[in-house]
């Protein structure tokens, strides 16, 4: 443990701003002092007491609950008071500092501090100190945040159940398959003479295939998951007043856009996030694009350059073409020129619209006809983005997943491959195979946090609110 972890810590567990209740946690050892300056009597463990909560002058600041968790027993396995007050911002800053005057006091009983060093508590500490004191393993911690910035409700669902540790389990059960599977190949290794046939008589490759065949099964729910967490970003692409801000009012549900027929009425990006089966899209519409010497407008050319930023950014773009303008030479033209700039790393759906005023229009083999007017053709828009982003209907058992989970279970998947490449040797290297083992098994152990690296544990933590 890092020596700034033995310091005790205190810090505002609520939202900013104002509300019914308001909580002020403190973790540390030893907190029994702190408690009967600030609650005037010894907190029983683990019971509600309602009383005062007293200033240095043992005059009540406020009315509320205390709530003692002697260690291991807590949230963070450390000794944790928690204040429940009234949620006025004031009265929680007055009650925060009346901790830290408290804990910097003498105790008359032993004539030391009475919880020395105690400090506010930096972003994502408590939950920092529950990952280190074995109350949650890494992927549960970063669980407690992606359930509180979850979006959408499968997200939320899919958040509770890494929180609950069903991510966890399914990488614990890998690696104590690839550990079964180590310990053959070191005790052949270590045992020559015995001449185990190591390979056929422990089924060294059956055990291998089914390794993998389980770690593809949690990569798909991985990816799944990693969806729900961050969604899709797509990108709504096109020439000027061909309905790119009516199509995302439609999508939208909303008038996030203004439309009118002058063309170029979007100047800048315009953004909005809706949720397809459970799954976030974030659209941005973009102003119109032109021809490259088409504009001679100053504050146009920059929302151009703008919109091709975002396309360069996005997961998909939406290139949404005028039916009622198809044939006309200066239209056609751009719109070639426009689809030869498209990023080729960026997946385009092409999407016509107005097919309510030209519904005899011809389309190319994998174009989607639609109406931003009337609805037309929006649940096929719909159900498209969810195919183009990978997500499969009725998907059970997801849990929320980051893009470093997946980096680590790809990195599994690599070494297990070449692990199954050297069990089809007939005449195996035994040394490369218990390597190629070994590194998916760290691979592996990234995820739950059995190897990390301090300065990763500090991008994580640091991305949380205080408090928490």
């Amino acid at each position: 443990m890092l020596p700034r972890h033995e310091d005790p810590i205190v810090a505002i567990a609520t939202a900013p701003g104002r509300g019914a209740v308001g909580i002020v946690r403190v973790s540390g050892r030893g907190l029994g002092p702190l408690a009967m300056a600030l609650c005037g009597r010894v907190l029983q463990a683990r019971h509600a007491h309602y009383g005062p909560f007293l200033d240095a002058h043992g005059e009540p600041l406020d009315q509320g609950l205390a709530l003692h968790f002697p260690a291991p027993h807590s949230y963070t396995g450390e000794d944790v008071l928690e204040l429940q007050a009234h949620g006025g911002p004031v009265l929680l800053q007055l009650l925060l500092a009346r901790c830290l005057q408290a804990a910097a006091e003498l105790d008359p009983a032993s004539g030391r501090p009475r919880l020395a060093g105690l400090r506010v508590a930096e972003p994502g500490e408590f939950t920092e100190r529950a990952f280190l004191n074995d109350k949650l393993d890494l992927a549960q911690a970063e669980a407690v945040a992606d359930l509180i910035d979850a979006s959408t409700e499968a997200a939320a669902r899919s958040a509770g159940r890494s929180l609950a540790g069903a991510f966890s389990r399914e990488v614990e059960t890998l690696r104590e398959r690839l550990v079964e599977l180590r310990v053959l190949v070191e005790a052949t290794l270590d045992f020559p003479e015995e001449e185990i046939d190591f390979l056929q008589k422990a089924d060294a490759r059956g055990r291998l295939d089914r390794v993998a065949d389980a770690l593809a099964a949690v990569q798909a729910r991985a990816r799944q998951g990693a969806l729900l967490r961050e969604g899709l970003h797509v990108v709504l692409a096109g020439q000027p007043n061909v309905g790119k801000s009516s199509l995302l009012n439609a999508l939208a549900g909303a008038e996030l856009a203004i439309v009118t027929p002058v063309a170029g009425t979007t100047r800048d990006r315009i953004a909005g996030t809706i949720q397809i089966e459970g799954v976030p899209l974030h659209l941005v519409d973009t102003a119109g694009l032109r021809g490259e010497h088409e504009t001679h407008d100053e504050v146009e050319r920059i929302g151009m350059q703008r919109s091709w930023h975002a396309i360069g950014e996005a997961d998909a773009v939406i290139f949404l073409h005028d039916l009622t303008r198809h044939g006309e030479a200066g239209y056609d033209a751009a719109e070639r020129e426009i689809a030869t700039r498209l990023p080729a790393g960026v997946a385009v759906l092409d999407v016509y619209n107005k097919h309510d005023a030209a519904p005899a229009a011809a389309l190319p083999p994998d174009g989607l006809a639609l109406s931003a007017r009337t609805g037309e053709g929006l649940a096929a828009l719909r159900a498209r983005l969810l195919q183009q982003a990978g997500w499969q209907a009725g998907s059970e058992g997801v849990f929320v997943a980051r893009e470093r989970h997946l980096q680590a279970l790809q990195r599994t998947r690599e070494h297990v491959g070449r692990a199954q490449a050297l069990v089809a040797q007939r005449d195996a290297a035994l040394e490369l195979l218990a390597e190629e083992l070994r590194l998916a098994h760290d691979a592996l152990g990234t995820i739950v946090g059995h190897t990390t690296a301090d300065d990763l544990l500090g991008q994580i933590f640091g991305r949380f609110c205080i408090g928490k």
